[in-house]
């Protein structure tokens, strides 16, 4: 026992090592000039500057971060040290030891927060000498520190709060003044001068003096004012960071429709449209915390989100069968809602032909987040179940330059396709145009009579569609169409999510546009609702209502801005229109004001007056509310059929689903600023769409609740 104090004592007699100056300087020389040729060569470098994101995830993980560790560590400086770690551990021990009644020094003072010590100011990176424990050795002695803190007591000195936190102990002065010199070189932050001003000999001191000298040279120590607090130390970036990921999502810019007199325009004619990507974007806002960006929301797509059950087509009638009801309007009781149902007809899988499906797909630097394309990959293996065998399937991607990932392979051959998804990752820049000039290249020599081809498109909505102009791409798009292949986008991720593109490339491509931001909601679209999406049963579907003014003052369609179409239009078989899918329903609303109702915002005027006769006519149908119109084409012929029928002004119950679509009409509309829905508010919409959930066999309109309360409480901010 007594030969290991004797090598204890000896080892804490003996002073650490001096460093050499001339070595020390040569080293760092040696680590500048490494730093400069390192920051050279970056400036070099070809690759191309980082995307802006605004969800760009921070890279982690276990052995990573311990590689990085081992990378900031020098452990020369701990080696040099250690022997002071022992002694500043028994003379800190001794001066613990004695009662608090004994100890000198002025009483601790409470300080607050602002009475700190700032942050000092960062030393110029010139001239890193200074922060070296050479240029230390020389400085003079500390001066008079700041009281010390409130959380100093007896039993845990001042400076054991002041240290940077350290688990499990805080590091003796020695070790945190050499280390704290260490980040300041590496980081450019300040070293405490508290720390720098610390006399060198004070370790062999303790070591050296019998027990009176150590009681006085501790008694000396605690009788020394505390050292001022320590500021925290934050490592200033690296070289190479992120540049700044602003928010660069666009949505389609369209005025709300507004109120219009029948009188001047009874007619309304616009565009069928089943997309449903704005409630899924609607949806991930609210999740996020944030109500959504108005032009986000399309009540339209809101409301045809859900499935209802309508009227189903008779075997031998038109591919849809449209049913047509007049009920109160919730929000106004002088008002009434006409409410447009489609229900299309489902037909047998037998029956169902081949499918032909291109997998476009956005690889690019955009799409490494978990929400992108690794949620991607995880939907279309999803949709992979639900093919044929003699369906068939290519894989195209585009980052940069497109590329033939997986050639036109038939669905049973389920491994090697899932093994082309797996390849897929992340990486480069966005060439939008080249890989749909590929996928429709790879597409055409699928095609076959008789069968389904269907190029679809998959990307976090950055689409660059490259050189050229974004209408002879849509133009493009059209004339494939017209060939028979269409086009239907996805759209995953958010941030940069270019929605406007990415509607208007499906509307043009006789497709829809949805937006996947859960694994839940891939099920619904590429799964419970394939059939709908990838097989039309009525292409180039127009509505159009005529209302009497002998019955109705003034209308407003609400939603289907984007899909309004001219008077003339509807006769026109070449204009475009939408596409009804297999089983797909699609509804549209009217709000109506009956004539004399005290609802009518707008006077009648003065001087003009209907002609008699159009006054003799609307009044003989004074039973009609209107007249309703829809044209449609059989896919793959040119000429249009026509469906017709009357619209009785006398009001119906309101079924579930009517009563349901009206709540999300006024959902979409309270998002959007709820122009016209007077006092009806949050409340009453919940109650609506909560008494008429009805069947919700997958819970969509209980979640559609929930979204509502949730809009509610974000609303309140």
């Amino acid at each position: 026992m007594t030969d290991e104090l004797e090598a204890l004592r000896k080892a804490l007699k003996a002073a650490p090592p001096a460093a050499d100056p001339a070595r020390r300087e040569a080293a760092l020389a040696a680590a500048m000039a490494a730093f400069d040729a390192h920051r050279a060569q970056a400036g070099q470098e070809t690759a191309g500057a980082a995307r802006p994101m605004s969800d760009r995830p921070q890279r982690a993980g276990f052995l990573i971060g311990v590689r990085a560790m081992l990378e900031r560590v020098s452990f020369r400086p701990a080696l040099a040290a250690t022997a002071s770690v022992a002694a500043l551990a028994v003379g800190f021990g001794i001066v613990m030891t004695r009662p608090p009644e004994l100890r000198p020094g002025p009483a601790p003072e409470a300080v607050t927060a602002r009475d700190e010590a700032p942050l000092p100011p960062a030393p110029d990176l010139t001239d890193r000498r200074a922060a070296t424990p050479e240029a230390r050795s020389d400085a003079p002695p500390a001066t008079a520190a700041p009281e010390p803190p409130a959380a100093a007591t007896d039993e845990a000195p001042a400076w054991a709060d002041a240290a940077p936190p350290a688990p499990p102990a805080p590091p003796p002065a020695k070790m945190a003044a050499d280390a704290g010199a260490e980040r300041g070189r590496s980081a450019g932050t300040a070293v405490p001068d508290a720390l720098a001003a610390a006399p060198a000999g004070t370790v062999a001191g303790l070591a050296e003096a019998d027990a009176p000298a150590r009681t006085q040279d501790a008694t000396a120590m605690e009788a020394a004012p505390a050292p001022a607090a320590m500021p925290a130390v934050v490592a200033a970036p690296g070289d190479v960071t992120a540049p700044p990921q602003p928010d660069t999502e666009a949505f389609p810019e369209a005025e709300a429709n507004p109120v219009r007199i029948v009188a001047e325009e009874p007619v309304s004619t616009f565009s069928i449209d089943v997309d449903t990507a704005s409630y899924a974007v609607v949806r991930s806002s609210l999740m996020a915390g944030v109500l959504p960006p108005p032009d986000a929301v399309r009540i339209e797509e809101m409301v045809n989100y859900f499935p209802y059950a309508y009227p189903a087509p008779e075997a031998g009638e038109a591919p849809f069968r449209p049913t047509v009801s007049v009920v109160p309007t919730p929000w106004n009781e002088g008002t009434r809602l006409v409410h447009i149902g489609i229900q299309g007809r489902m037909p047998a899988v037998a029956d169902r032909p081949p499918l032909n499906l291109v997998f476009l797909i956005d690889t690019s630097g955009s799409m490494e987040d978990p929400n992108k394309l690794p949620l991607l990959i995880q939907s279309f293996r999803l949709m992979l179940g639900e093919l044929r065998p003699e369906d068939q399937v290519a894989i195209v991607t585009y980052a940069g330059s497109a590329g033939l990932v997986l050639e036109p392979t038939p669905a049973a051959d389920r491994a090697r396709i899932e093994a082309a998804l797996g390849s897929l990752h992340a990486g480069g820049s966005t060439a939008g145009q080249a890989g749909l000039e590929q996928a429709y290249a790879v597409a055409a020599g699928m095609a076959a009579e008789g069968e389904v081809t269907r190029v679809i498109l998959a990307t976090d909505g950055d689409f660059n569609v490259g050189p050229s102009d974004p209408e002879a791409l849509k133009d493009f798009i059209a004339r494939e169409r017209e060939g028979g292949i269409y086009l239907s986008v996805l759209g995953f991720g958010r941030g940069n999510l270019d929605e406007a593109t990415m509607q208007a490339l499906a509307q043009n491509g006789n497709g829809t546009a949805a937006y996947i931001d859960t694994l839940s909601e891939a099920q619904k679209v590429m799964v419970d609702q394939l059939t709908g999406a990838l097989f039309p049963i009525a292409d180039d579907v127009k509505i159009q209502m005529e209302f009497n003014p002998a019955v109705i003052a003034e209308y407003r369609l609400i939603g289907f801005e984007t899909r309004a179409l001219a008077r003339e239009d509807f006769n026109n078989d070449r204009v475009d229109a939408g596409e009804i899918g297999a089983g797909v329903t699609m509804t549209a609303i009217y709000e109506v004001t009956p004539l004399g109702s005290p609802a009518v915002l707008s006077d009648s005027l003065r001087y003009r007056a209907a002609e008699p006769a159009a006054q003799d006519a609307a009044a003989a149908r004074a039973g009609e509310l209107g007249f309703l119109k829809l044209r449609y084409k059989e896919p793959g012929e040119a000429a249009s059929r026509l469906i017709e029928l009357p619209v009785a002004a006398d009001p119906q119950p309101a079924t579930e689903d009517v009563r349901f679509a009206a709540a999300i009409a006024g959902f979409g509309q309270l998002l959007t600023g709820g122009k016209y829905l007077g006092d009806w508010g949050w409340d009453e919409a919940i109650a609506l769409a909560n008494g008429a959930r009805g069947a919700d066999p997958y819970g969509y309109r209980a979640e559609a609740v929930q979204l509502m309360r949730l809009a509610e409480s974000l609303s309140r901010r």
